[in-house]
C-alpha cells in the first residue's frame, strides 16, 4: 500500500502546523478573509503558516505582531462576536520593568483590540484604559509586513519563481508594500495609522503616550489590500462606521430566513453559530449569494459544496439555492477544455483567483473536475423548484439544465454502459474527481488502488435524483416527451444498479466500480448516501441502515468515511475513516427516507454532542476514533472551520428526522412521522416560506412521534401530519 501522496498530486494540503497546536480566529468578508491567532497577530512562517489577511487568493499581511514595550502583553481572552462580523482581544501589561525598578505592576492597563473586515479592509482600534493610580508612559509598537504569497504557496506548494517586491512610504500615517506579480497585475497592501504614529518605517509603527489615571484613548489602524485596476473601497471610512453597515447588511441578509428555536439552549447555540458562519461564508455575487466552500484553503465559489450546502439549507431560506444555481448555470462548461476537465454541459467543480491561477500553475483558475456537481445541479434545480414554484426563474436557467442532462448521457457515461464514471484529462487535475477526492480514497479490500474510469455508487444515486428532478421540470414546462425519457432512464439505472453494485456478502452496496467493471468491495459511508436519493430498493436499505450503524462505521460521533475493518483505514486519514458531518447529514437524510428515523436521530444526537466540544461550530472533518467517555472528538489537523456544508447540516439533520417537506405547487408543508430526540422537547419554526406564503409552527415530542401545531399562518398554507 502506498503510504505517502503521489507527486502527480500536487494539490495535497501540507500540514505545517496543526489547529490543535494554538487557537485561530476567523473573519470573512466577501473575497476577503483573515486568520488571526488568539492575541490577534500573524506570524506566518517562511509563507506556510495559514494566519495572515488574504484577498483573492493571495496573502496581502503575513506579520502582525502588537508588543507593548519589548514584551507580548498578557492575553486575557480573545472572541469572535456572535455575529461573526468582529473579532475582539482583551490584554494586560506583563510587570514592565526598567533600570532594574517596577516601572508598570502587571494588570495595571486594560487592552482592547477589536477587528473587522469590511471588503478588501481590515480594521483595527487598539482602546488603552490606564487602572492604576497614576499616569504611566505607555509605549507599543506594531510589526507588520506582507509576503504576497498566493493560497496554494500556503498550503504548501513551491514556485520556481516569483514576482518582484518593494516597499513604498507615504507621508507620516501611511506604508505599503507592493508586488509586481509574473502575472503582471500589481498587489499592494496599504497601512494607515491614526494618529500619526511617532515613528513609521516598513518594519512597523511605534507609539508613545501618556496615560493619567483612569484615562482611555485610541489608535486605529487600516490594512487596505488593492489589485491593480481597483481600489480599497473604505479608505475614508472609520471601524464604527464600516462595523454598523456590516451590521445592517447582515441583519438584511437574515430577515430572509425561517427562524428556529428549540428548547434545549446548548442545540440553540450550535444552531447560532451554524447561522453564523453561514451567513458569514455567504458572499454577494453578480447571480446572487455563493456559500464560499471553507476557510482558509476554501474560501471561494466550489460547485459540488455551494450545491450540497444549499440543498441543506433550502428550508430554511431557499434564496441560497437560488443564487447557486445562477452562478452554476453562468460559469457551466460550454465547450471542450482538456486542461480544465470541462466538457459541454459540465458544472463547475472550483474556480480561482490570484497569481498561479491567472498564470496556470494551477489548473484551478475555472476548473470542471467534478463528476457529481453536474448531476447535483439538477437535484437542486429540481428541489428549488418543488420547494418554491419559482417557474420563472427555472424557465431562465432550463437550457443550462437541460445541457446538464445531456452532459450525463454523453460525456458522464463514458463507455455507454449505464453508469456515470470519471476519469481526469487534465494533466494536472484530480486525480480522483467524486466528493472523497483524495488521492487514496477509492480502493479494493485489500486496501489496493483502484484505477479508471471509476464508477461512484453515491453518483449513480444523484443522477437517478436528477432524472427525476429534470422529469418534474419537464412536465411544469410542458415537455411531457422528455419527462417521460427521463423518468424511464432513471428506473433502467436503479435496476442495473442494484444488479452490479450490491455485494451479499457485505449487505451493502460497493464502493465503485473500477476500470474494469470490478466491484470495489469496501464498507463506506458512500453507500448511506445512495439511500438520500431513492435509487436503493427497500430491502436493501433495511442492510445498509444496519451496517452503517454498527461500531465498525458509526463511532459515537458519526458514521466514518471508511469502516475500521478495511484495509485502508485510518481515523486520521482525510476520506479514509474520518468523519465529515455534511456526510453523516446526508446519510441521515436517507434513512429517515427509508423509515429509520431513530437511527437518524442517533447521528444528530452524535453530532450535537460533538458540537459542545467545539464551541458549536463543526469544522470540515474530525478524526474517526471511536468515542471514549468525557472525551471530546479528535480534531483533524487542517480541516476548514467553519465550512459551509458542516455548518449547514444542522439544518438537514433536523428536517430529516421531523419528515419535513415543503410541496409549493400543493402550497402544502408535511411532516411524516416528525420524532424529536430526548434532548428536545419542543422545536419551533417561524416565517418558514411555503411558496408565496408562510407559515410559524411549534413541534412538541410526545411518547412516539411528534405534534405539529401551527401558531400563525400568513397565505394559504395545508398542514399535512403523517404520525
Amino acid at each position: 500500500m502506498e503510504a505517502t501522496a503521489p507527486i502527480e498530486d500536487s494539490f495535497y494540503i501540507v500540514a505545517t502546523e496543526s489547529s490543535a497546536d494554538h487557537a485561530t480566529r476567523v473573519l470573512k468578508d466577501g473575497d476577503t478573509f483573515a486568520v488571526f491567532d488568539q492575541h490577534g497577530d500573524i506570524q506566518a512562517e517562511n509563507r506556510t503558516g495559514q494566519e495572515g489577511v488574504y484577498h483573492e487568493g493571495t496573502r496581502f499581511l503575513s506579520h502582525l505582531l502588537f508588543k507593548l514595550g519589548n514584551a507580548r502583553p498578557f492575553l486575557l481572552n480573545s472572541t469572535v462576536q456572535e455575529d461573526n462580523l468582529s473579532f475582539v482581544v482583551n490584554l494586560t501589561n506583563p510587570d514592565i520593568y526598567r533600570s532594574g525598578h517596577l516601572l508598570l505592576p502587571r494588570g495595571s492597563l486594560h487592552i482592547t483590540r477589536s477587528k473587522l473586515l469590511r471588503q478588501s479592509t481590515c480594521f483595527e482600534t487598539f482602546r488603552f484604559i490606564n487602572y492604576g493610580l497614576s499616569p504611566v508612559e505607555v509605549r507599543f509598537s506594531i510589526q507588520f509586513g506582507a509576503d504576497f504569497a498566493d493560497i496554494f504557496e500556503v498550503r504548501g506548494m513551491a514556485r520556481q519563481a516569483r514576482g518582484s517586491f518593494r516597499e513604498e512610504q507615504n507621508g507620516g500615517e501611511q506604508i505599503a508594500f507592493a508586488y509586481r506579480g509574473l502575472d503582471g497585475v500589481t498587489r499592494r497592501t496599504i497601512v494607515r495609522c491614526d494618529p500619526v504614529p511617532d515613528s513609521l518605517t516598513v518594519a512597523g509603527a511605534g507609539f508613545v503616550q501618556t496615560l493619567g489615571p483612569k484615562q482611555e484613548k485610541e489608535f486605529a489602524l487600516t490594512y487596505s489590500c488593492e489589485i491593480e485596476g481597483t481600489t480599497a473601497v473604505f479608505i475614508g471610512s472609520n471601524y464604527d462606521r464600516s462595523h454598523a453597515e456590516s451590521e445592517r447588511d447582515l441583519s438584511a441578509q437574515q430577515s430572509h430566513d425561517a427562524q428556529i428555536s428549540t428548547s434545549n439552549e446548548q442545540f440553540n447555540d450550535w444552531l447560532a453559530q451554524s447561522t453564523a458562519d453561514l451567513h458569514m461564508m455567504f458572499t454577494s455575487t453578480p447571480y446572487g449569494l455563493y456559500p464560499y466552500a471553507g476557510v482558509p484553503w476554501f474560501s471561494t465559489p466550489f460547485g459540488r459544496d455551494g450545491i450540497i450546502t444549499a440543498l441543506e439549507y433550502l428550508w430554511v431560506n431557499p434564496d441560497v439555492a437560488r443564487g447557486v444555481l445562477s452562478y452554476l448555470a453562468a460559469t457551466q462548461a460550454r465547450r471542450e477544455d482538456p486542461e480544465r476537465d470541462a466538457e459541454p454541459g459540465k458544472i463547475l467543480h472550483e474556480t480561482r483567483k490570484g497569481e498561479m491561477a491567472a498564470l496556470r500553475e494551477i489548473p484551478f483558475d475555472r476548473y470542471y473536475g467534478s463528476v457529481d456537481a453536474t448531476p447535483l445541479f439538477v437535484m437542486l434545480a429540481g428541489a428549488y423548484f418543488e420547494a418554491t414554484q419559482d417557474l420563472d426563474f427555472i424557465k431562465s436557467i432550463w437550457p443550462q439544465i437541460n445541457l446538464a442532462l445531456r452532459w450525463i448521457d454523453h460525456y458522464g457515461d463514458r463507455d455507454g454502459d449505464g453508469f456515470i464514471e470519471y476519469a481526469r484529462s487534465s494533466s494536472r487535475g484530480l486525480i480522483h474527481q467524486g466528493w472523497k477526492d483524495s488521492w487514496d480514497s477509492v480502493s479494493h479490500s485489500d486496501g489496493g488502488l483502484a484505477h479508471g474510469p471509476i464508477a461512484l455508487c453515491e453518483v449513480q444515486g444523484y443522477v437517478y435524483a436528477a432524472r427525476l428532478a429534470g422529469a418534474a421540470i419537464a412536465t411544469a414546462l410542458a415537455r411531457r416527451k422528455k419527462a417521460r425519457t427521463l423518468t424511464a432512464r432513471a428506473e433502467a439505472l436503479k435496476e442495473k444498479f442494484h444488479a452490479e453494485f450490491w455485494c451479499e456478502d457485505l449487505l451493502t452496496y460497493a464502493l465503485a466500480l473500477d476500470g474494469d467493471k470490478q466491484q470495489c468491495r469496501v464498507v463506506s459511508s458512500n453507500a448511506g448516501q445512495c439511500l438520500a436519493t431513492g435509487i436503493a430498493d427497500a430491502e436493501s436499505a433495511k442492510w445498509i441502515a444496519r451496517i452503517i450503524m454498527q461500531d465498525n462505521s458509526y463511532s459515537g460521533w458519526g458514521v466514518r468515511t471508511l469502516a475500521f475493518s478495511e484495509a485502508r483505514f485510518n481515523p486520521m486519514s482525510y476520506h479514509n475513516g474520518s468523519i465529515w458531518p455534511h456526510d453523516n447529514a446526508m446519510i441521515a437524510a436517507g434513512l429517515a427516507r427509508y423509515g429509520f428515523k431513530e437511527e437518524a436521530g442517533r447521528i444528530l444526537g452524535g453530532l450535537f454532542d460533538a458540537t459542545l466540544f467545539v464551541e458549536y461550530r463543526l469544522p470540515e472533518l474530525f478524526c474517526g476514533f471511536y468515542r471514549r467517555k468525557g472525551a471530546g472528538p479528535v480534531p483533524y489537523p487542517t480541516a476548514c472551520s467553519p465550512q459551509a456544508w458542516s455548518a449547514a447540516s444542522v439544518f438537514l439533520l433536523l428536517q430529516s428526522i421531523l419528515g419535513m417537506s415543503i410541496d409549493a405547487a400543493r402550497s402544502r408543508l408535511s411532516f411524516v412521522r416528525p420524532l424529536l430526540p430526548s434532548f428536545l422537547d419542543e422545536v419551533r419554526i417561524q416565517n418558514l416560506r411555503v411558496g408565496a406564503a408562510s407559515v410559524d409552527v411549534l413541534i412538541t415530542r410526545r411518547a412516539q412521534y411528534a405534534t405539529v401545531q401551527v401558531e400563525r399562518r400568513e397565505g394559504r398554507v395545508e398542514l399535512l401530519t403523517e404520525a
